[in-house]
């Protein structure tokens, strides 16, 4: 990306204000990527952590596979689940803060005892899944706001900061031949109105 500029002085005010706030934002930026990255690894580990444990839940009761097909699922439900937002490195995360169940009343008398374990355990499975699905898109959005950052730090540190300085080195340059040959003008007027006011006292 080039740097549009004109060759004046006010023009190279501008642009050594415009260096100073990224070369200023710079570690702030690469500050945050690295925190992002630390929070997507953390996020990813704890979503593998709930996937492991949901499916040893699920083979625990394996074997009881027969059973459950007598198990009415219309008797527990997902009534709510209640996020917050939590803040980190500037980027809204959601946080699992409570999960409602609607459990529909039985007769122990009609249906076999184990049901009451029966709800318990889907329960806890309904409660891994959501909480799997929040740490999901926690990563998501936090491997999201990585990427821009990490875009960003690249913009800055390859493109934009290595621009403005040629420019203001280019600037600098141009001002400095410009009053080389100013001086040099000056001189070489001097130096005729010096021979004239000679020959003029000759």
């Amino acid at each position: 990306m080039a740097i549009k500029f004109q060759y004046n002085k006010t023009e190279l005010q501008r642009l050594k204000k415009q260096l100073a706030i990224r070369e200023r934002a710079l570690p702030t930026l690469k500050n945050k990527e690295s925190a992002l990255r630390m929070e997507v690894k953390k996020a990813k580990n704890k979503v593998e952590e709930i996937e492991r444990n949901l499916n040893q839940t699920i083979s625990q009761y394996d074997e009881s596979l027969r059973l459950w097909i007598e198990f009415d699922t219309e008797l527990v439900g997902v009534k709510e689940v209640v996020l917050d937002i939590d803040k980190i490195a500037g980027v809204r995360t959601p946080v699992l803060k409570q999960i409602h169940f609607d459990v529909r009343e039985f007769s122990l008398f009609v249906r076999p005892k184990w049901f009451m374990d029966g709800i318990e355990v889907l329960k806890e499975l309904a409660h891994n899944a959501i909480e799997r699905k929040v740490f999901q898109r926690k990563m998501e959005l936090l491997d999201h706001a990585r990427k821009k950052t990490t875009q960003k730090v690249n913009l800055y540190e390859k493109v934009q900061i290595p621009g403005y300085q040629d420019a203001i080195r280019k600037i600098n340059r141009y001002l400095e031949d410009e009053e080389n040959l100013s001086k040099a003008a000056q001189k070489i007027v001097k130096s005729r109105q010096q021979k004239e006011t000679m020959n003029k006292a000759a």
